[in-house]
């Protein structure tokens, strides 16, 4: 029954966004070549589903985003232990950080290609880009409200600093680091579709532009839903991976 109750608002939510798509295209009175409704955007989903073309490149896309987004993870988290800890040093590179943090990754984009071709380079770099800065900040943040109980109990036991990091101020800092690993990932997901319209020949935003060159809207519409469903699944499994560190390690994920 609990299931059932979580599920019906959910079915309720996509049948009313797909009544008030169909709703739109009637009232509007467009042709449907430039605003397709739902039963061509489904027939284009199904077509490009039965010859697979869409497998390979959420395949591609896939890729791209696990390594700019794991990337920027590892790199993020452990620049924001260090600077997290070493404050003078955090105190001359904010401000330098918060100048480049709103600054679109695409704005980067001419040197990207630049400097490292077409292909999968410029996608994944926008993406690390785009999910760098939120960890690093999480990071940072988090490890200077760490308890000060947590390291005078270290001092006491004369750990090194890389043990201090290792043992003591990652796990605590954790859950709060979480929440950073979540708002990155939405990020990257946003900025992976504008990076693989730059310099790529392959991905769901290079399928976006090729259909579009291509005047086919019922297709750029089928390849938005895939995005969005895409996305919908990696937010609910980065609240899952919140929801068990949470438990583990009793944070406020």
């Amino acid at each position: 029954m609990e299931k059932m109750n979580k599920v019906v608002p959910v079915v309720f939510g996509f049948v009313l966004l797909v009544g008030t798509w169909q709703l739109a295209t009637i009232i509007g009175g467009h042709d449907a070549a430039l605003f397709p409704p739902p039963i061509e955007v489904f027939a284009a989903l199904l077509e490009i589903i039965k010859d697979g073309s869409i497998f390979e490149h959420i395949q591609i896309s896939l890729f791209r985003f696990f390594s700019g987004y794991l990337l920027a993870v590892v790199v993020a988290v452990l620049l924001g232990l260090f600077l997290g800890r070493w404050t003078k040093v955090w105190a001359v590179l904010d401000p330098i950080v918060q100048v480049l943090r709103p600054v679109s990754p695409i704005a980067w984009s001419p040197f990207i290609v630049l400097w490292f071709g077409i292909g999968n380079m410029p996608a994944i770099v926008i993406i690390f880009i785009a999910a760098f800065f939120p960890v690093l900040l999480s990071t940072v943040s988090a490890v200077k409200k760490v308890e000060g109980v947590y390291l005078r109990v270290a001092a006491n036991f004369e750990m090194s600093q890389v043990d201090l990091l290792r043992k003591i101020i990652f796990p605590a800092a954790f859950p709060m680091i979480a929440n950073g690993l979540h708002m990155a990932l939405g990020s990257a997901w946003i900025f992976l579709v504008a990076g693989e319209m730059i310099g790529a020949q392959s991905g769901l935003g290079f399928l976006i532009v090729d259909a579009r060159n291509s005047l086919s809207l019922d297709l750029v519409m089928a390849a938005i839903i895939v995005i969005g469903v895409l996305g919908l699944l990696l937010d609910k499994a980065i609240r899952y991976f919140e929801g068990w560190v949470a438990k583990v390690w009793g944070g406020h994920a």
